[in-house]
């Protein structure tokens, strides 16, 4: 028996009361790699990406690990939603446009200690401040880094379109615009190097591609590291008190925690493994969450048809957004039919094996989006589900 047809038993035993849909978080997979990750962090402490895990279970179970320290969320509300639960060092990963929540954040002396907020514009600044609405709480900022490699005088650009701000000077000259400005205090500078950290490096079946993001990768951590630590000396001459300087992602925790200026590394999906994360060189994790659908129908030889499925990622439209089957091995979608929303054929000769009510396992293809299709995930220790936990859907939040 191969280790996923294993695997599959242990799911198929853990879950064999629950009817299909629905989702696991197998704990062995989900620590082992949260333990790969501290390994590659080297010693600095691992900031979890929420938007990764989306389940607040299990942001608590890898905070307590020792290395792992604060959240990095995706939207203001989800911040102060977090900070009201009992976590005390939220950093906000995106600039938001949330009045209303700048008016509670400002308003509010736990939530202002615990928040840190993104922005990368002095127009921040101004909405902030036409938001307070009386709050005079001191808000805590933290500048965004353009990662992107520039090539030939910038007219070939790298990495994703975030932060208008790439150059020391223009980090500083943002760093002078908020120590002039009352109620606002800078405590750290974030920078998502994701041409490095979420663009893997060995795919399979395109040796050249793969080749040739190695070679851009190795350009692009070259670059930025020199970068960066020239945009922390500039900044930190205005901030001499600034807090933390966060880097990194799952696909490059050990080279952007080798950098002397980052302080913290920020990582998620390397928890759960979702299928994007499979074509990297710098580490093997274990899928930690998967999807079960039942099957409902077979259709003719070598053919079965589960419920629903069809849950593609965000990013650009391609088949390497789509869920994959992975469990049992040997399946594949209809070339003319794909996954459906609520109903999808598999071919292969494992099919012939399934019988009506089997569940397919299936991998997303990024982490935490799995979790705004579950309310609950089962937590699976060996063959048993040990716990039945809520994600932020299950509690009632669906932030954006």
């Amino acid at each position: 028996m191969t280790a996923r047809a294993a695997d599959r038993a242990r799911y198929d035993r853990a879950t064999a009361h629950l009817d299909a849909p629905l989702a696991i978080v197998d704990l062995e997979a989900f620590d082992a790699n949260a333990d790969d990750i501290l390994r590659r962090a080297g010693g600095k402490p691992v900031r979890v990406a929420s938007k990764s895990v989306r389940c607040r279970h299990l942001l608590e179970r890898v905070l307590a690990k020792d290395g792992f320290a604060g959240i990095m969320s995706f939207t203001l509300a989800e911040s102060l939603w977090l900070a009201r639960s009992g976590f005390d060092d939220v950093l906000l990963a995106y600039p938001s446009a949330d009045r209303t929540g700048f008016a509670e954040l400002a308003a509010d002396p736990k939530l202002a200690a615990a928040v840190t907020v993104m922005i990368d514009d002095p127009a921040q600044l101004d909405l902030i401040d036409a938001a307070r609405d009386g709050g005079t709480e001191v808000v805590r900022v933290c500048l965004e880094l353009d990662t992107s490699l520039k090539l030939l005088g910038g007219r070939v650009r790298i990495g994703a379109r975030r932060s208008p701000l790439h150059s020391p000077a223009q980090l500083a000259d943002l760093a002078r615009a908020v120590a002039r400005r009352p109620g606002f205090r800078l405590v750290g500078i974030m920078g998502y190097e994701g041409h490095i950290a979420g663009v893997g490096d060995s795919v399979a079946g395109r040796p050249l591609r793969s080749r040739a993001v190695r070679l851009m990768q190795a350009t692009a951590r070259r670059e930025l590291a020199e970068r960066r630590a020239a945009v922390v000396r500039a900044v930190r001459a205005v901030a001499p008190d600034l807090e933390f300087v966060n880097g990194g992602g799952t696909g490059s925790v050990q080279t952007t925690a080798a950098e002397e200026a980052v302080t913290e590394i920020a990582a998620g999906s390397g928890l759960y493994v979702p299928r994007l994360f499979d074509n990297y060189t710098s580490f093997t994790g274990r899928p930690a969450a998967l999807f079960a659908m039942p099957v409902v129908r077979r259709p003719g030889v070598g053919v079965v048809t589960v419920l629903g499925g069809g849950y593609p990622a965000s990013g650009a439209a391609g088949r390497d957004r789509l869920p994959v089957p992975y469990l049992p091995e040997g399946l594949s979608y209809d070339p003319q039919e794909g996954p459906g929303e609520v109903q999808t054929p598999l071919l292969g000769a494992a099919a012939d094996d399934l019988l009506i009510g089997d569940k397919v396992w299936f991998r997303h293809a990024k982490a935490g989006e799995l979790c705004e299709r579950f309310a609950e995930l089962q937590l699976v220790e060996g063959d048993r589900v040990t716990a039945t936990v809520p994600t932020y859907r299950g509690e009632g939040h669906t932030f954006l």
